[in-house]
């Protein structure tokens, strides 16, 4: 399947917790950052993706405890970080239990990554 067809595929059936932390990220309502959900980025497709912070954010559920899928997250990151991109991985569980934990680490890294945003100095409500 055409990592397209991915993508389009997993924004139509997308899991409780990417339900979730896309109700915080879309239309711009994060600091005004804009995020795309389920982004194609040849080999891979990316849960959320900030573009001008070239921030990649997964979640991840239990299937990526395994070692196995690890060592391919840690692949999958090193690839992304050749073309500059940064990986920032969340459990489904953090996103749940301590939402304002996840916003503050998402903040810091989209600050540090793209300072020139206006909005980078605002705090996360």
């Amino acid at each position: 399947m055409p990592n397209t067809a991915k993508a389009r595929s997993l924004r139509k059936n997308p899991t409780k917790a990417e339900k979730r932390l896309w109700k915080i990220l879309r239309d711009r309502r994060f600091v005004g950052y804009k995020f795309r959900r389920q982004h194609p980025a040849a080999p891979y497709v990316l849960d959320f993706f900030c573009h001008s912070a070239q921030l990649d954010i997964e979640l991840d559920g239990f299937g990526h405890g395994h070692p196995k899928q690890q060592q391919a997250d840690k692949e999958r990151d090193d690839y992304l970080a050749k073309l500059g991109i940064r990986t920032i991985r969340f459990w489904n569980r953090q996103l749940r239990e301590n939402e304002r934990s996840v916003r503050d680490t998402i903040l810091r890294e989209l600050n540090e990554r793209d300072p020139t945003n206006p909005n980078a100095d605002a705090s996360v409500s």
